[in-house]
């Protein structure tokens, strides 16, 4: 893509009510654009990262045995009111709306009711199962104050799946080993798995424990105790659970996990989350099965979520500096950065062979803007590779740095593709 082709235009300063490093940094590229408090729209440069988020999780979902679908974001009041969630008493952040020809419904704040009830009306033999059904979409929340930017918000982007099990024994072994590996396979792909703590955290009513994967960050909004033994080992830790939520954290639950005495306090993002849901939304919509014996079986779920969005702003909050964000070559929203300084003819030509080699490259070409705004904006938007044609360099070369290194060189144009490959 050609600078000149973005509508979008890079602003020295972000919005005075936005306090969030993630918010500030991503207004400011032309990657969001605020609509208001907890609404963003994402411009094309952050659609791009969105994309390559969702593939990653689209990819590792796959390879679990997930099956893709849409769930509707409108929601039927009846479908929620047999679980008791419909009552703003229980469910308190609703967006709810009166239908024209009467009654009422809501935008989809979570999955469980409506996959329930869809499995529902296909499933009811032992041979059906396991099924693991996921989608992307948009979730609504009616949050009070929203804050953090992108990593919290009353509209989102999110990736959900549910389980459907025979019984306990089979969704276990399923959440702790497939599910559990691939939520690592997704952080470590993106760049963050080296910070990124599987940890325990409340089960609320569902079970006695849930499990969350957190990022450490200083303006994280919770936080944990990871065992010193493993701190610095993220998601290579070799005991898998390494941390525990301040929620419920207590002497006799370490001990009991076989964690040590030794912890330290970390603040930090969740970033994921994976649920032991057993029977209590399988009860309610009486989705059950005819087991091998003849016998009437309720299905036994889980739940695995994760915010697009809410992944998108973490990464860049723990990877950024005083000029712009540092993106993850997995999930840049290109590969090269070229930028042409009064050698145009040159630059359009690595331009097009980057392109024939298929290396993303965003090629700033604009001819109104000297090396300074040129420079300042490469640093800002982040990606990982920045190349600069200028008439400083000889025929056939090209300086080339990496995003987080202080001091570029210089290389001979046809060892670029080497290089970037």
């Amino acid at each position: 893509m050609k600078f000149s082709q973005l509508f979008t235009k890079t602003l020295k300063n972000a919005p005075s009510d936005e306090t969030a490093v993630n918010a500030q940094l991503l207004i400011r590229a032309g990657f969001v654009y605020k609509e208001m408090a907890g609404v963003y729209s994402y411009l094309p440069l952050g659609l791009r990262v969105i994309n390559k988020i969702e593939n990653i999780i689209r990819e590792e979902m796959d390879k679990i045995g997930g099956i893709e679908m849409k769930t509707s974001v409108l929601q039927n009041k009846e479908i929620w009111e047999k679980s008791n969630r419909w009552s703003d008493e229980v469910v308190d952040n609703w967006f709810k709306t009166e239908l024209k020809n009467g009654g009422k419904a809501g935008l989809s704040f979570t999955n469980e009711e409506a996959y329930s009830n869809i499995l529902k009306q296909y499933v009811n033999s032992y041979k059906d199962f396991p099924i693991y059904p996921y989608d992307f979409k948009e979730i609504f929340r009616n949050e009070t104050r929203s804050k953090s930017g992108i990593l919290r918000g009353r509209e989102f982007y999110w990736k959900a799946m549910y389980s459907f099990s025979r019984n306990e024994n089979e969704h276990n072994d399923f959440y702790n080993g497939e599910a559990m590996e691939a939520y690592k396979n997704i952080f470590k792909r993106v760049g963050i798995g080296d910070r990124t703590y599987l940890t325990y955290s409340s089960g609320g009513t569902f079970s006695k424990f849930s499990h969350e994967f957190q990022t450490l960050c200083d303006s994280g909004e919770d936080t944990i105790y990871i065992s010193r033994n493993d701190y610095g080992k993220g998601l290579e830790t070799e005991k898998g659970h390494a941390a525990i939520n301040k929620e419920i954290f207590t002497d006799d639950l370490k001990k009991d996990l076989g964690l040590g005495e030794d912890f330290e306090e970390k603040k930090a993002i969740e970033v994921g989350n994976i649920f032991t849901l057993g029977t209590k939304f399988s009860e309610p919509f009486n989705l059950n099965f005819t087991d091998e014996d003849g016998t009437k079986k309720l299905v036994f779920m889980g739940s695995y979520g994760i915010g697009l969005s809410r992944l998108m702003g973490t990464v860049v909050e723990v990877s950024h500096d005083d000029e712009g964000i540092i993106w993850p070559e997995s999930i840049a929203p290109f590969k090269a950065h070229l930028i042409s300084l009064g050698k145009n003819d040159e630059a359009e030509q690595i331009y097009k062979t980057l392109q024939s080699a298929d290396i993303e490259v965003l090629y700033d070409d604009r001819e109104d803007k000297g090396p300074g705004e040129k420079f300042a904006d490469a640093d800002l938007l982040g990606c990982p590779w920045r190349l600069v044609v200028s008439g400083r360099m000889s025929e056939n070369e090209v300086e080339i740095k990496k995003r987080a290194d202080k001091e570029p060189q210089v290389i001979k144009t046809s060892e670029l593709l080497d290089v970037l490959k």
